[in-house]
């Protein structure tokens, strides 16, 4: 049995049904309120064309930020509804395990497979899980630390979620220096999505190697990013897109020695946008309202 770590963590429901945490520490919801389920299947299952992949014996991927796991349960879903034999190999990275340990208590995940439902419980209890087709493995802790595990491990994988808070909120896992061991651990087919299109975030990964590219907003207006190393796939960033990433926006995190706290990140951050002589962000959103305005 799960200890009851569910009383830390009241369910809020989304609009598309499913529910989600808010966590106090950060100060956000774990998923966006226009739907957590919704968010898990068109921000990252289908942006890294997992259905695809799965026709493969084995797919291989990484949950930066497993947090509740909605991700990994609409990504084993999605896998396994493709080919039943297909085998995951599987490393997630959180910070609290009671996060998904009162998502199961709680039975956030009801909407998934059974069989899924059981491996990620087994997980969320003792780590790990290792059957016919999930080898899986939990890694607690500060992700800046262990994702140099991920590494040694020489885990290459076919899709990266990366999924923690937002910039503003926790700085220390949007790094360029972070985002490059990520990055590190991905096939040169592979694919990264995240829910995020913040400047700073598309800049560190175009710094890794990477191409970005807007997947379908989700009940609002902002994108999330997909990268793959090739461009192939990925969709052409819109005119407004590459310009943004030419503002004061897009001065990317720095951890140099990944162990700053997120004040001292943000700090350093303001300070190299305050010299900067890109274009203010100001100015270029002005400039685009002014041309929708007109258009």
């Amino acid at each position: 049995m799960i200890n009851n770590p569910s009383k830390k963590f009241t369910p809020q429901r989304t609009a598309d049904g499913s529910q989600t945490f808010f966590s106090e520490e950060f100060g956000e919801l774990f998923h966006s309120h226009h739907g957590a389920k919704q968010e898990a299947e068109l921000k990252f299952v289908q942006p890294t064309q997992l259905e695809i992949k799965a026709r493969s014996a084995t797919i291989c991927l990484l949950d930066v930020c497993y947090g509740l796991g909605y991700n990994t349960a609409a990504a084993l879903t999605a896998i396994w509804q493709a080919n039943p034999y297909c085998h995951v190999r599987w490393i997630g990275l959180e910070l609290n395990v009671n996060v998904a340990q009162a998502a199961i208590a709680q039975n956030l995940l009801d909407e998934f497979p059974e069989s899924v439902r059981q491996f990620l419980a087994n997980l969320a209890i003792d780590l790990k899980v290792k059957t016919e087709y999930f080898d899986a493995i939990l890694l607690i802790g500060d992700a800046r630390k262990t994702i140099q595990q991920v590494r040694e491990f020489n885990f290459l994988v076919d899709a990266i979620f990366l999924d923690p808070f937002s910039p503003p909120s926790c700085p220390q896992l949007w790094t360029i220096e972070f985002l490059e061991r990520v990055v590190s651990c991905l096939k040169p087919s592979g694919y990264l999505a995240t829910y995020s299109c913040a400047a700073a975030v598309r800049t560190a990964l175009i710094a890794a190697g990477l191409h970005v590219g807007s997947t379908v907003p989700i009940g609002r207006k902002s994108p999330g990013t997909i990268a793959s190393f090739s461009a192939k796939n990925i969709p052409q960033l819109s005119q407004q897109e590459r310009e943004h990433l030419q503002t004061r926006a897009a001065i990317p995190y720095r951890d140099p020695s990944l162990s700053d706290s997120a004040e001292v990140i943000l700090q350093r951050r303001q300070q190299e946008q305050q010299i900067s002589v890109l274009e203010p962000t100001s100015r270029w959103k002005k400039r685009w309202l002014s041309s929708s305005e007109m258009s």
